[in-house]
């Protein structure tokens, strides 16, 4: 299978964003894939938690979009994350559309992002969206693939949870700031591609936010099962492409057999 991760960065002006969106689904469909991924809130960066909150109006118009987008180009869209509005609460939501634009999978962000930096900077993603609860997984062909949004990759019970729902491929759209990018978003892809024998695809937001005031830290990338970095996106907007193979899956899998020897519930 082969599969595309888009990497962008989004802002307030919807439209310009979903145009790049379309741009580099189409580029990446014109060079062959069979799974296109996008990066957490790929059509809608606020610059400020109410902004970003209110941008849940979209979601159903964008959704149609995303729908009509992979029925016109005949492949599966993992489309990133999108702020949902649902009643009185918001959520950080990912929707998979079929290469016929039905709606496969969707997944709510559980592990939310409220930390501090050490430079004293907060971010509290509570303040925007409600934690999901659901562990998702979805069929592309024969491959198994399971959802995760960004700071849920710093959580492996997570992952283990996949992995037993039968999980060949993760998925990790993000927008990873750039402060701990740097230091962690490599390390702990890869790690969570060894400690399950899973294939790890990550497409992250480039770039700043609207506002100026964070950057992310991009450098999006495809993790073998042996954790081997195998493909991975300049700094720049645009798609990276690696193929992945169920032999070499299995192989690695029965080399390491870790998910036979679990103990711990």
């Amino acid at each position: 299978m082969r599969v595309s991760l888009v990497q962008n960065n989004p802002q307030e002006d919807l439209g310009k964003s979903l145009n790049t969106v379309r741009e580099l689904v189409q580029r990446a469909v014109d060079a062959g894939t069979d799974l296109v991924v996008l990066p957490e809130y790929y059509a809608f960066m606020g610059s400020d938690p109410v902004r970003h909150r209110d941008s849940g109006r979209y979601f159903g118009e964008i959704d149609q979009m995303m729908a009509a987008l992979a029925r016109e180009t005949a492949t599966t869209i993992h489309a990133g994350s999108l702020v949902e509005a649902d009643g009185d609460k918001a959520f950080n939501t990912t929707v998979v559309y079929g290469a016929d634009g039905s709606r496969i999978a969707r997944y709510r962000k559980i592990h939310l992002f409220d930390i501090v930096l050490p430079n004293g900077t907060a971010y509290r993603e509570s303040d925007v969206v409600a934690p999901g609860s659901e562990v998702v997984t979805y069929k592309v062909g024969d491959w198994t693939i399971g959802c995760s949004i960004c700071y849920d990759l710093r959580f492996p019970e997570l992952f283990r949870a996949l992995r037993d729902r039968g999980a060949d491929l993760l998925i990790v759209p993000a927008a990873f700031t750039l402060a701990t990018g740097k230091d962690h978003w490599e390390v702990l892809l890869r790690a969570r591609a060894i400690e399950t024998g899973c294939y790890v695809a990550a497409p992250g937001q480039i770039f700043s936010f609207a506002n100026g005031t964070r950057s992310n830290y991009g450098h999006s990338l495809v993790a073998d099962p042996w954790g081997h970095v195998v493909a991975k996106a300049s700094d720049t907007v645009g798609i990276v492409t690696a193929t992945l193979d169920k032999a070499y899956l299995s192989q690695v899998r029965a080399q390491v057999p870790t998910h036979q020897h679990h103990r711990l519930s």
